[in-house]
């Protein structure tokens, strides 16, 4: 490790092969915190390359628990987190709607680090289990039409990083990693990236798999589609930058989809919206979000997508998801 830190430190950068090497010594507790902490601080004082990203990658993906799921053709949809831009739970939100349009959803999720509530804190607030037991996994697709991957139970290998991460407190490159790791392997991904460097990055590792796929960064900062201003989305048949208008919707405020300062806020919100009882705007950006999903899943455009979302999300579809989900739970 001091080889590689020496190396790193003097701005060189390591191939695919060093960097999935490091990974499983780290599973392996090859190396102490203070290394550990150490080689994630490099990668926020410098861009991570391509060739490091694929190999941090291929190593969280050797080292997982699989769960195979490939009968019900499902889609994850995952921001990296790492925005700091404290928003309500978007994706996770757009997951319940996307779900109640009828597309099955494996939503890999985990605790917040570098934002107040993440994706497993707010599923966890509402009384959902967390499992790796694929017979609890199937029968949560079959009749809530979505399931919920909660990253440690499925990534034993990260065990030696978690305190660190939780420690450290802000974004590493293990944010740029989360949902290029869903050990379900889906088929379909939505993923909100919290830089434009990143997503060029993603779109060349995905354009080496067979997924369908689409990659999302708003300009003003998200990880998500906002509908504060312009996102630029990568698919695997086109690049665009998309607008507010090309749904029919307006643009937004961005003190319109903070999130809350606390896990019970993020719930009530949460709770909330998914009920129905959103604003405008926290609709429309669900919408947005779950459209996009939807259409990658189905192969329908953006608008048809949108559509189909709202219809889920006023018809308390996704609510029912959610609800069964929680049921299912207890």
């Amino acid at each position: 490790m001091k080889a590689l830190l020496n190396r790193l430190i003097n701005q060189e950068s390591i191939s695919s092969e060093e960097a999935k090497k490091v990974l499983v010594n780290i599973s392996a507790g090859q190396y102490n915190q203070s290394q550990i902490a150490s080689f994630l601080t490099v990668y926020m004082m410098r861009s991570i390359t391509l060739d490091e990203l694929r190999g941090f990658r291929d190593a969280l993906l050797e080292l997982c628990v699989p769960v195979d799921l490939d009968d019900y053709n499902t889609i994850d949809l995952c921001g990296t987190g790492g925005d700091g831009k404290d928003t309500f739970n978007i994706s996770t939100l757009s997951s319940f709607v996307t779900a109640g349009a009828g597309v099955h959803v494996t939503k890999h999720g985990n605790y917040g680090v570098s934002s107040a509530c993440g994706s497993s804190n707010v599923m966890e607030s509402l009384g959902i289990k967390f499992t790796n037991d694929i017979d609890f996994l199937k029968r949560s697709i079959d009749e809530a039409g979505i399931c919920v991957l909660h990253a440690p139970l499925f990534h034993p290998a990260m065990k030696n990083v978690a305190p660190i991460r939780k420690e450290l407190g802000v974004k590493t490159f293990f944010n740029m990693l989360g949902p290029m790791v869903n050990p379900a392997f889906p088929k379909n991904q939505m993923v909100g990236v919290f830089n434009l460097e990143l997503l060029r990055l993603y779109g060349y590792l995905y354009q080496e798999t067979d997924k369908n796929y689409a990659v999302v960064h708003a300009l003003d900062g998200y990880d998500e589609i906002s509908l504060t201003g312009k996102t630029k989305v990568i698919t695997n048949t086109s690049e665009t930058l998309f607008e507010p208008y090309e749904l029919g919707v307006d643009t937004i405020e961005q003190s319109a989809i903070f999130g809350g300062n606390t896990v019970d806020e993020a719930t009530q919100l949460f709770t909330k919206i998914i009920s129905g009882n959103g604003s405008k705007a926290q609709n429309n950006v669900i919408c947005a979000n779950a459209g996009l999903a939807i259409a990658t899943a189905k192969q329908i455009t953006h608008k048809e997508g949108f559509q189909l979302a709202k219809e889920s999300l006023m018809s308390k579809k996704g609510k029912e998801a959610l609800d069964k989900l929680i049921k299912l739970s207890n």
